[in-house]
Formats: C-alpha cells, sequence, structure tokens
C-alpha cells in the first residue's frame, strides 16, 4: 500500500515538474523536489522499491532541471 502512495504522491511531482521545464517556470521545481522527497521517504517505508525509485527519478529529473537553469530560471 505504501508503495502505491509513493508511487502517487511520484506522479503528481511529475506532473508538477513537467511545466517547470518551461523556460522561466524552473522555480516550480523547487516545490517538487520536496513532494519527490516525501514519496521517496514514503517509498522507503513499503517493501518493494518501485515507488521510491520513481520518486528518486523524479528528484533527480527536478534537480538537473535546476542546475541547468542556474537555480531560478
Amino acid at each position: 500500500m505504501l508503495n502505491i502512495l509513493s508511487f502517487l504522491i511520484g506522479l503528481v511531482a511529475l506532473i508538477l515538474a513537467i511545466p517547470s521545464a518551461i523556460p522561466l517556470l524552473g522555480w516550480g521545481n523547487w516545490i517538487v523536489l520536496p513532494i519527490a522527497v516525501l514519496g521517496a521517504g514514503i517509498g522507503a517505508l513499503s517493501s518493494s522499491n518501485g515507488g521510491r525509485n520513481f520518486c528518486f527519478f523524479v528528484f533527480i529529473v527536478a534537480v538537473i532541471r535546476l542546475w541547468i537553469g542556474g537555480g531560478l530560471l
């Protein structure tokens, strides 16, 4: 059950991260990062790793996007 919840939280984070890939909307990734960490934490409590790994993937995508934009753009 926690794995499904973690995956759903990661899906919400991914949906928020997609518009943040547009230039000048990169600040939205700062909202995505804590959501993805929350999902990864919930996924760590689960017996399987799928939801946790998905949240880590979303987190890495958001971090790379922030890095490319200089942290703000």
